[in-house]
């Protein structure tokens, strides 16, 4: 087991690691940029190390400033968290050059799953189910035609190294197609330096699950169970819940065991998410996250685990501590994201915490790094804190997040949270019964 890690990010999940390193003993090691000198993970952390200033490229993203302060400090290991640095296959590289150890998957799978295409053509001879589309990057303007004549219209374009909805454009007809191509492509260039595009079958109501899968690296792999991250805001996840509203235990045990029979078969190790489009009881495979989710605690939740823990033991040589038969799914959970942002234009809301409260309570968990007095930088993302609760059933779990957003003060600056107070009000969510679509329809009825 390791001596000490150091924590490659900032926020609530740099805390997150920090908190699960401390129940196992292991020092901690937070880096921070001058604009993080105050940060709660800071203070959390055994040691403490600035990297540089508050651009994120010459601090939380900087190689030699990170593998730096590995040296500084003695840390032989780094958890990436997520964002940042979590799916830098290059960067894993350079850990390992230096005879550290990255807790997350090889640099071999991050690029394998990092790239759309080829994830999607490992999964389908793997057995995953695919989305209908094309079968690698689509060059020019005329294949885009011809593929999308060939699968069906509508269609979605969409970059090949993308992520965060960034370089996606739908096409719904053949009068379409040339702006979504184009504008796809510029958009992937400007945002990922690659302005390779390829082309699937647009599904019309589906829901987005994923399916959180666990590895040994030895040939060993479990699932636990899915997420329901139907409820988005421009392919931004809003609301996650575990197990899904529309997901049978028969469904369940289907796609549960294709994820981790493929996740298997190629040794991956460490925590995973294979996310799906599912419509009409069929999944799609869309791609995979080789890193920690923002939304694994709901996953924690119903499942009584902890994955953070998990991650360190695995990296560390460990055998993971639970089996398949062990994971049985106890009651029903939700997180929000809580971000600083002024409503309805979502806009960035930095500024001071005037004052702070988190709820409590039975079955109530947050996530998050604020405190009274802390000035949330403008360098970074929205993001300030995750709000958790489960209950023994939907019902409860909603009910118990109704209560809890009540609780919850968050003076200073403008927040989210009046977006779910309104979205508890609405049937379709009481009832489970929304889609991708679901969310950008209401807001643009109710907070345009």
């Amino acid at each position: 087991m390791f001596d000490k890690i150091l924590i490659a990010n900032r926020g609530e999940i740099a805390l997150r690691v920090v908190r699960a390193c401390r129940e196992m003993g292991i020092a901690s090691v937070a880096v921070h940029s001058t604009a993080d000198a105050d940060a709660m993970h800071v203070r959390m952390a055994d040691e403490a190390i600035c990297i540089g200033p508050p651009s994120s490229a010459q601090s939380y993203l900087s190689y030699p400033a990170i593998i730096s302060a590995c040296e500084i400090s003695g840390a032989q290991a780094i958890h990436p968290g997520y964002g940042f640095l979590s799916e830098n296959a290059a960067f894993v590289q350079v850990v390992e050059d230096h005879g550290l150890t990255f807790i997350g998957p090889t640099a071999e799978h991050i690029r394998l799953m990092g790239d759309k295409i080829t994830a999607k053509e490992t999964m389908r001879k793997l057995g995953v189910p695919c989305v209908p589309g094309s079968d690698g990057g689509v060059p020019t303007l005329d294949d885009a035609k011809r593929i999308a004549a060939e699968i069906g219209y509508p269609v979605i374009i969409k970059a090949t190294a993308g992520g965060g909805g960034r370089g996606m454009k739908v096409a719904h007809d053949a009068s379409e197609i040339q702006h979504a191509f184009q504008t796809a492509r510029s958009e992937s260039k400007a945002a990922f330096g690659n302005d390779e595009v390829y082309i699937e079958k647009y599904l019309t109501t589906p829901r987005h699950i994923e399916i959180q899968v666990f590895g040994d690296g030895k040939g060993h792999a479990v699932h636990l169970g899915e997420r329901d991250c139907s409820l988005q805001r421009r392919h931004q996840k809003v609301l996650e819940e575990a197990p899904g509203p529309v997901i049978t235990p028969k469904l369940r045990d289907r796609i549960g065991k294709v994820c981790a029979d493929a996740v298997a078969r190629i040794n991956y190790i460490g925590a995973g998410t294979i996310e799906f489009l599912f419509e009409n009881d069929e999944f799609y495979f869309i791609e995979m996250n080789t890193r920690l989710q923002v939304e694994h605690p709901v996953t924690e939740a119903i499942f009584g685990v902890d994955l953070v823990r998990e991650q360190i033991r695995v990296a560390s040589g460990l055998p993971m501590s639970f089996t398949q038969k062990d994971l049985t799914i106890r009651g029903h959970a939700i997180e929000v994201r809580i971000n600083a942002e002024k409503l309805p234009s979502f806009s960035p809301s930095p500024g001071k915490i005037t004052q702070y409260h988190a709820p409590g309570g039975l079955g109530v968990r947050i996530d998050s790094a604020l405190y009274d007095g802390y000035r949330i930088p403008p360098y970074y993302d929205s993001l300030i804190g995750k709000l958790i609760v489960h209950g023994r059933d939907r019902p409860e779990a909603l009910a118990r997040l109704g209560r809890a957003l009540g609780e919850l003060i968050v003076d200073g600056v403008d927040t989210t949270v009046p977006l779910f107070h309104a979205l508890l009000q609405e049937e379709a969510i009481q009832q489970g019964n929304y889609n991708i679509h679901w969310l950008e329809h209401w807001l643009e009825q109710n907070l345009a």
